[in-house]
């Protein structure tokens, strides 16, 4: 056990995970859990289940797996279930997303078959490219919320389940007004009464996860918990939160690449971005309301990272193009190009070119199982509200209001760790360096030991 593992309750028991949306996504995670079990698969990708993280002074040599220092809870605890707007168990969803094939899919068939979703919360307003055939039916928004709370307590009965988290899994919606019924919680519950129009299916998710004192993360560009009235309803209730829209292909490069050329301070002349991919995602994205939800998510990283306020010289006047085009031969194997015309010594002109081959559901699984542990985790050591630590999952971090979100990958990669540091009583590195040279300069608590005498004159003092 380790020393300060007395800080967090242990994770004790089955935690229950419900996914709304279990598409391509959903059903690509939970495949991978389930032969994970089995020794069949391994899960390439999860911070939580193959990364290291440093502990002390460099001398000390203390670097843990992850999930070996902080008590998160293991893949043979979890519990699935959530909703779709088809009715498809999580076997047929798998093989008609064609992320894995069907040897892949074989050994999990009777566990990925047994797991059925739930009707789904359904607005064509938000959603214009789907037809839902396994919707819910309510008398008002409030009417579908309940119905919500329900089903999460019917599945923390049925499956036995001590704990449960929610993470929005599902597709990207036309972005709402933002209006004054998001602006308090007395305001949006009369809202859910009244039907109000600004409240799309994935606020009714957050809003029901968050009334029962659940975690919930957001998965996609939508609004969904980044509004006053369910920040202020998770502090109400002690519920972590976090989003949104998943950090899994071309925005993973920008957020690798932009910090370079900022450290540097190379000059960016243009950045232009085109997607092509075939799933279900981008049937919803090629809806010009869907679209532009998630244009605004891309588009927003350069700018955060790149601060030209600070650097109008070398970031002022950069021209960002961000294109997503459906393409259905490709289906989930989706593919990014990236041109980066740059601009170094001399204002000399340079290019980069990037061409992603990826697979969405791939990159996107491995980040889904980390949330659902570590929002599991801050739920358990009694972290509430806006999770900003876990920005290193999003491309568009929620933060509080007064705030920048922060973009850079190295720096949410740090943020991460330091906060697991925290958590469990350990130094928070700063990386400087100076402990190691020169103490005096520094505030650490633990100075670096005298270099080691050389082998000769060990040798000598031998003899």
């Amino acid at each position: 056990m380790n020393k300060h593992e007395v800080r967090i309750p242990p994770a004790k028991g089955k935690l229950g995970v419900l996914l709304p949306g279990m598409g391509a996504v959903s059903s690509t995670f939970i495949a991978g859990v389930e032969l994970a079990k089995k020794g069949l698969g391994k899960p390439v990708g999860s911070v939580t289940q193959l990364q290291t993280i440093r502990l002390g002074k460099r001398y000390e040599n203390r670097s843990p797996l992850i999930k070996d220092f902080v008590p998160l809870a293991s893949l043979e605890q979890l519990v699935f279930g959530g909703w779709d707007l088809f009715p498809d168990d999580m076997f047929t969803a798998a093989s008609k997303a064609g992320v894995l094939d069907a040897a892949q899919l074989a050994p999990v068939k009777k566990e990925l078959a047994a797991i059925k979703p739930m009707s789904a919360v359904f607005d064509p307003s938000y959603i214009k490219n789907l037809k839902a055939t396994h919707a819910k039916k309510g008398k008002s928004k409030w009417d579908l919320a309940q119905q919500v709370m329900a089903d999460i307590e019917t599945f923390k009965k049925k499956n036995g389940c001590d704990r449960v988290v929610m993470l929005w899994c599902g597709s990207t919606e036309i972005l709402p007004r933002r209006t004054a019924v998001h602006e308090d919680l007395e305001a949006f519950e009369q809202g859910l009464r009244d039907s109000a129009p600004e409240i799309p299916p994935s606020m009714i998710y957050a809003y029901a996860a968050l009334k029962s004192g659940i975690a919930y993360g957001n998965g996609a560009p939508n609004l969904s918990a980044d509004v006053p009235a369910m920040v202020e309803l998770a502090d109400l209730t002690g519920s972590p939160i976090c989003g949104k829209d998943f950090k899994t292909g071309q925005t993973l490069m920008k957020t690798t690449l932009a910090p370079m050329l900022k450290a540097r301070m190379l000059a960016l002349t243009g950045w232009y971005s085109t997607n092509i991919l075939g799933n279900r995602d981008g049937e919803v994205l090629d809806d010009p309301g869907s679209f532009r939800t998630k244009e605004i998510s891309k588009m927003s990283v350069l700018d955060a990272i790149l601060e030209p306020e600070s650097y109008p010289d070398l970031y002022g006047s950069y021209h960002h193009k961000v294109r997503i085009d459906y393409y259905p031969p490709r289906g989930d194997a989706k593919e990014g190009w990236d041109n980066i015309d740059i601009r170094g010594w001399l204002d000399m002109p340079m290019q980069i070119k990037i061409n992603f081959l990826c697979r969405d559901s791939i990159l996107a699984a491995p980040i889904v199982l980390d949330l659902v542990l570590f929002l599991d985790l801050a739920k358990r050591a009694g972290l509430k509200g806006i999770q900003e630590w876990l920005s290193f999952y999003f491309k568009s971090p929620q933060c509080r209001e007064d705030l920048k979100p922060e973009h850079d990958l190295f720096i949410q990669h740090l943020k991460l760790k330091n906060t697991l540091r925290v958590l469990m009583g350990e130094e928070v590195l700063d990386h400087s360096g100076l402990d190691y040279y020169d103490p005096s300069k520094t505030a650490s608590a633990a100075p670096a030991p005298k270099p080691a005498p050389k082998k000769g004159k060990l040798a000598k003092a031998g003899r």
